[in-house]
């Protein structure tokens, strides 16, 4: 290639060969394309798009890269190139032939997702990932998603088989993403055998023979260069004079074997760099290739990784289970001690990863948090019943970079309830998930949700809210007693105009402060009003407050008192809720004789938040009760100022 190799780049997760088809509805199954792996970087102002060894391919494939500017997210993406023939069917040999064809038929096949909008998503189960490429990625005429089939991988092999395709790849459908490791959570299954070598010399052409008479073939085992055999099929004559003339610049004196194999006709030996795909018809016990046969130079494929690749069949359970991690079964050498499954509201959740920590500092785990919840469970479903939820998932703990999810896509168990909303600003349907059991709050921990963000409406009617929000959200320079002293002042406010209000640390730096609606006004309404609100509070706190939503033009030894948290989609966390910050702070109701200064946010947490709870009871269950009346309220406090 003419392209320059990138000093930094990632390298992709790889599949490791097995014999046979297989059913299993834990697994999703892909076409095997025939191409060039290619990872596109597409998270800054400038694209990267290069080879599973990082060799640009910018201008390699332009026709590709011009279409990255089609894209409408920030994401790093992992797929194949493949070169169609005449006929419609990839072709490799004619993908190695661009630069004498640059009118070739090019699709870009993407079928995983590093990276979105900032966040890493490889943590993420497969089938998480893959929902979120579907909706972020933007198909053009040679940037496709690359679709699969669940579970029914022997019909899907027989099909590829009759399309006369290469094979397929088989995946769990909860495998993380490993980059640059070959994992038995993803499998390649070919129709034909065919594998990488290393060409370590050539020998003598005979005859009219241009070039060369046979290549010389190795690769490693445990580490060590070994012999596997040679092949002299495969070649025309130009094929032949460009190979030969490549290896002519890398010939050496002597075997790059300890042990120098015995060979019919004389050898140059070359260094082992330059890598070829073969196909054979078996692999003998002393790791010979039978009748090899050249099929193309790897150019993306490096020698180092020419390793043995054994083929081993899928094992499977007596229930045609693949590889499964459950404690019910003997596990893999790859699981978790902590892997289990439980069955809550008759539902079998599978908890993965149990002792993976999610709060370093405070050494808390995955299991910690699924704990937590089960024991809070009566307390904290009460307010996310029939609600949508906004997800804030931490699948590697607090310390990497968290995201939200609101779209539960295809992959969510059909036991979990959803509901659809129409977004005004992407003109799409959101499948949100709704909490209404032990069973989905369980599951949801298990993906990484350390804290439940419900809407303030909740079905049937998610036009009208239940409660309306006062946010008091500090700025930097603000301490948290002055927060309490602001939340004293909306205190006295609704005092005046006999509401009660109920008060909760946010469980990060605020206070949120909550009056029951009743769903008997709208999302315009209760924002307006909350507004009203606002501004009663500022008039008494004008130095430490401000109702200037821009952060650049907002003072920063300011309190913003937040009454946008009414608008319809809009979420915070929700009571009881963990908050993803050293200390595990739990947002927490409190009396407002308990809101004094001196009171920190972290004085709840995981550890003292059920003792708590059981001794108070839910003080935040009039919030979900009867709502106030608007128009004798205003009356009051019109009469008031």
């Amino acid at each position: 290639m003419d392209e320059k190799k990138l000093e930094k780049f990632i390298k992709p997760m790889l599949a490791k060969s097995s014999e046979d088809a297989f059913d299993d509805e834990d697994w999703i199954f892909e076409i095997k394309w025939d191409g060039f792996r290619a990872v596109a970087d597409l998270s800054k102002k400038q694209p990267l798009f290069y080879s599973r060894n990082g060799i640009s391919f910018l201008s390699k494939f332009n026709s590709i890269t011009e279409d990255f500017s089609q894209q409408k997210h920030h994401m790093i993406l992992d797929g194949e190139i493949v070169a169609y023939d005449e006929n419609g069917k990839p072709s490799f040999q004619l993908l190695q032939q661009i630069g004498d064809n640059p009118d070739l038929a090019l699709t870009y096949q993407v079928f995983d997702l590093l990276w979105l909008n900032g966040h890493s998503t490889e943590e993420l189960p497969l089938l998480q990932r893959k929902e979120l490429l579907k909706d972020a990625l933007t198909e053009t005429d040679l940037i496709k998603f690359c679709d699969h089939v669940p579970e029914k991988g022997i019909e899907f092999f027989n099909q590829m088989k009759k399309m006369q395709l290469e094979g397929m790849i088989a995946k769990k459908a909860d495998s993380i993403y490993s980059e640059s490791s070959r994992s038995t959570d993803w499998l390649k299954i070919k129709f034909s055998n065919t594998e990488e070598a290393i060409i370590c010399g050539f020998t003598e052409p005979k005859g009219s023979r241009q070039g060369f008479g046979a290549l010389i073939l190795g690769k490693y085992i445990d580490g060590k260069l070994t012999y596997s055999g040679h092949t002299g099929t495969g070649f025309n004559n130009e094929l032949l004079n460009q190979i030969h003339e490549r290896l002519k610049k890398l010939v050496v004196k002597s075997s790059p074997f300890e042990t120098v194999p015995k060979t019919n006709m004389p050898v140059t030996w070359t260094k082992p760099e330059l890598v070829c795909e073969i196909k054979f018809s078996e692999i003998t016990k002393d790791g010979m290739f039978r009748h090899p046969v050249f099929v193309a130079i790897r150019e993306d494929k490096e020698a180092k990784e020419i390793s043995s690749s054994v083929k081993k069949p899928v094992q499977k359970t007596s229930k045609s289970k693949t590889m499964t991690t459950k404690k019910s079964t003997e596990n893999t050498e790859d699981a978790s001690e902590k892997d289990s499954e439980i069955t809550l509201n008759r539902h079998k959740i599978k908890l993965t990863n149990q002792d993976k920590i999610y709060f370093p500092k405070d050494k808390i785990s995955k299991g910690d948090v699924v704990d937590y919840y089960q024991s809070v469970a009566d307390y904290i479903l009460p307010h996310l019943k029939n609600r949508p939820l906004s997800l804030n998932r931490f699948p590697s703990g607090i310390d990497h970079s968290g995201f939200y999810q609101k779209d539960a896509g295809d992959s969510f168990p059909d036991w979990i309830k959803t509901t659809k909303v129409h977004s005004e600003s992407t003109d799409k349907y959101i499948d949100y998930a709704i909490c209404n059991d032990k069973a989905t709050l369980a599951y949801l921990n298990n993906l990484g949700c350390i804290d439940f963000n419900p809407w303030n409406s909740s079905l049937p009617d998610l036009d009208h809210p239940d409660y309306l929000v006062l946010d008091l959200d500090p700025s930097k320079k603000n301490t948290f007693d002055h927060v309490i002293e602001t939340a004293q002042q909306v205190k006295e406010v609704l005092d005046l105009i006999k509401i009660k209000g109920y008060c909760k640390t946010s469980g990060s730096t605020g206070i949120h402060i909550y009056i029951p609606m009743g769903d008997s006004y709208d999302y315009d309404q209760v924002k307006d009003f909350a507004l009203i609100l606002m501004q009663q509070v500022h008039e008494k706190l004008p130095k430490i407050t401000t109702l200037e939503r821009s952060l650049q033009k907002r003072d920063d030894k300011k309190i913003y008192l937040d009454y946008l948290q009414n608008r319809q989609g809009q979420t915070l966390a929700s009571v009881y809720s963990l908050r993803p910050k050293e200390g595990a702070a739990v947002s927490m109701p409190v009396e407002w004789d308990e809101l004094k200064k001196g009171l920190k946010p972290t004085d709840f947490n995981i550890e003292n938040a059920l003792e708590r709870i059981k001794a108070k009871g839910d003080l935040f269950k009039p919030v979900l009760g009867k709502g106030i009346d608007m128009m004798k309220v205003l009356e009051l406090l019109q009469n008031a100022v």
